[in-house]
């Protein structure tokens, strides 16, 4: 009579614990939404506009799906277009900054030095920016002083 109740008492135990894994899982702290702030010169489209195949907005969704990274589940972007007008770079890049995004996708050169005067914290992506090095965006491995580069700590 044991050896029953011990196997009723092992299955019991056994399938309350299958029944109460799915509550287990829900209780779980949700994955982290990571905030991406996009300054650009391209206007993204709208939700259910049409985008033409392989312009920014469409390769760099369709790149974060690759990675697994669904926008609204797991990344919300932050699109800040200066819609050819540079002179607002600079106050939708501090916007940026200000929303505290965790990372700055500048898709050309203006918009990246833009990114770097609005924040020394948040990382900045550089997009069709040739030779960062030359801009002076970035300190190339060769720099042996001078005049620092924008990100560079003067001595």
């Amino acid at each position: 009579m044991t050896s029953v109740m011990d196997r009723r008492a092992f299955i019991g135990t056994l399938t309350g614990g299958l029944l109460a894994a799915p509550l287990a899982a829900e209780a779980q702290p949700a994955a982290k939404m990571y905030r991406i702030g996009v300054l650009s010169d391209t206007r993204p489209p709208a939700a259910g506009e049409s985008s033409r195949s392989g312009d920014f907005a469409d390769v760099f969704r369709r790149s974060m799906s690759d990675f697994g990274y669904v926008e609204g589940r797991d990344l919300g972007i932050e699109w800040r277009n200066a819609e050819g007008r540079s002179s607002r770079l600079d106050s939708l890049a501090s916007e940026l900054a200000r929303l505290k995004v965790d990372v700055i996708v500048a898709t050309y050169p203006a918009a990246v030095f833009s990114a770097k005067r609005a924040t020394t914290t948040i990382p900045i992506v550089m997009v069709n920016t040739p030779d960062p090095v030359q801009l002076g965006l970035v300190c190339g491995g060769a720099h042996t002083g001078g005049a620092p580069c924008l990100g560079a700590v003067a001595a």
